[in-house]
This record gives C-alpha cells, sequence and structure tokens, in this order.
C-alpha cells in the first residue's frame, strides 16, 4: 500500500480546512470500500471547501455505478443480465472499454472477469481519483495529494516547495516502509495481499499468484498505473520481466524471499533526499 507519510490525517478532526491560505485543508472520506484523504495545499479556505465537496460528490457517484456489493449499481445490473454495457452510462461504458484495451495489452493478465464475474474494481479507483485529480488542477489548484487505499495521486508540493514525501508499505511488516517515493506530478499504485489479503487471481489459471509479496507502478495516470500493478501481480515472478518493457511507467517488485527489484527509472528516495 502506498500512502503520504506525515502529511496525510486521517482521523475524524481531518475533515475541516484552515482559513489561513498557505495551511494545510484535509478531509477524510469513507467510500469505496476504502480511506480515501484529500490533501490540498497553498489555497484559500474557499477554493479548499469547493474542490473537496467536488471529489467528494465524484467519489461517490463513482461508487453508486461500480460497486460490487450495491444490488442498484450497473456493474450489478450488468452482471444479473438487467443491463447490458451498450446501454450504461458513458462512464461505465468507457471503464469496460479501457478494461478490455489492457486485458489485452497485459496479455490477459489484468480482466475484469477474472473471478468468473465482472469486477473493474482493479481501474475504477485508480481511474476515479485520477478524474478527481485533473478537476483539481482544472480548477486552479496546483498543490494536492489524494489517497484512496493503496494509490495515490500527487501533484505540485507540500509546505515550502518540497515533493510529496509517499511511503510504500513494508508487504510483510505493517510498521515498517519498504520504500519512499518523493514526487510532484506523480500516481503511485501499489498491489499485494496485506491490504485486501488473497484478492488476485490469476485469469488464467483462475488461482491465486505466487513468489512475489508486492507491486508499486509509479507513471502519469493512477487508473493505468493500478492495473499494472495488478496484472503484474498476477503474474508471479514474472511480473519484475514484464515491468522492464512498461512505457512511461517505472515499478518495484517485492519478492517472497524479499529481494526487491527495480526498473531502471523507478523514483526512489535516496538518504539524502530523505533528509529533506
Amino acid at each position: 500500500m502506498s500512502s503520504v507519510q506525515g502529511h496525510a490525517d486521517s482521523s475524524p478532526r481531518a475533515n475541516q480546512s484552515s482559513t489561513d491560505a498557505s495551511a494545510r485543508h484535509v478531509h477524510v472520506e469513507h467510500v469505496m470500500g476504502t480511506v480515501v484523504s484529500i490533501d490540498l495545499r497553498n489555497c484559500a479556505r474557499k477554493e479548499a471547501v469547493s474542490g473537496t465537496r467536488s471529489v467528494v460528490r465524484w467519489l461517490h457517484e463513482v461508487d453508486a455505478l461500480f460497486s460490487t456489493y450495491r444490488p442498484d449499481s450497473a456493474v450489478s445490473r450488468i452482471v444479473r443480465g438487467e443491463l447490458t454495457p451498450g446501454h450504461a452510462s458513458a462512464e461505465v461504458a468507457w471503464v469496460l472499454e479501457r478494461c478490455e484495451e489492457l486485458r489485452r495489452e497485459t496479455g490477459g493478465y489484468f480482466d475484469a472477469w477474472a473471478t468468473g464475474s465482472l469486477d473493474p474494481s482493479a481501474l475504477v479507483k485508480g481511474w476515479s481519483v485520477q478524474r478527481a485529480a485533473d478537476a483539481l488542477a482544472a480548477r486552479g489548484l496546483t498543490d494536492f495529494c489524494l489517497t484512496a487505499g493503496g494509490d495515490v495521486v500527487s501533484r505540485g508540493s507540500r509546505q515550502g516547495g518540497l515533493p510529496w514525501r509517499i511511503g510504500i508499505q513494508h508487504p510483510g511488516d505493517r510498521r515498517a516502509l519498504a520504500g519512499v517515493v518523493h514526487a510532484r506530478s506523480l500516481a503511485v499504485a501499489t498491489s499485494g495481499t496485506y491490504e485486501r489479503g488473497q484478492h488476485i487471481v490469476d485469469p488464467h489459471t483462475r488461482t491465486h499468484p505466487t513468489g512475489l509479496l508486492s507491486v508499486t507502478v509509479c507513471g502519469p495516470d493512477l487508473g493505468t498505473a493500478d492495473a499494472y500493478a495488478t496484472a503484474a501481480f498476477a503474474m508471479g515472478r514474472k511480473a519484475a520481466d514484464w515491468t522492464l518493457d512498461l512505457d512511461g511507467y517505472e515499478a518495484m517488485t517485492v519478492l517472497d524471499d524479499e529481494r526487491v527489484l527495480l526498473t531502471p527509472g523507478f523514483p526512489l528516495a535516496d538518504g539524502a533526499e530523505e533528509s529533506k
């Protein structure tokens, strides 16, 4: 799981905004079966409140459309045969088409039907958070970080012009980090078993993959990074070689013997950067 270390307050008191334009404006929302943290910097309270409300409203709309747990969602209705993708909303049609593109691109390792029933969640969370970030940027907000479970998208910087510090949780120790990424405008997605257990299936064998503990993918788009991380984890030990050929995305793979394999451009912070 990726998280903004030391900069995202997930307690109930975080649902507030300051009147100081230079202060943090943090909101925490429970939606899509996870916790979403919205951390805004260098903006006035009015802008922060308006932007936060738009993000929250959008994410709840996404949940209503794509939740596999809500019987009235579009996804549930498609599974029951009550709705065809062609008659679904534009957002649903786009997501299902993108899922099919990713299935072909990953050799079938990313598959919204991997478990035998439609579940596009491995794309939807990252895609929706990326859309939220793009909407905030369109409003003129320049410095913020959105965190949803194991997914993070950042823009600009935190206080003092410093980059965002995104911690990647150690897959074997919830109190430790496997690494830290310093980012200004970057999406980071991690797939593993420590957040939701054995939820990823190899679509080719319908079994849980073995040989690795987690895969983290960084790049410009969170939906794509999330899907790539899911596909790579489903591959098992083949993941590290596959991620070497990703165009515009970098990866960190932690094997089950705790070896860490990085693609050449993975933005892992070094000791000097960590002291900032």
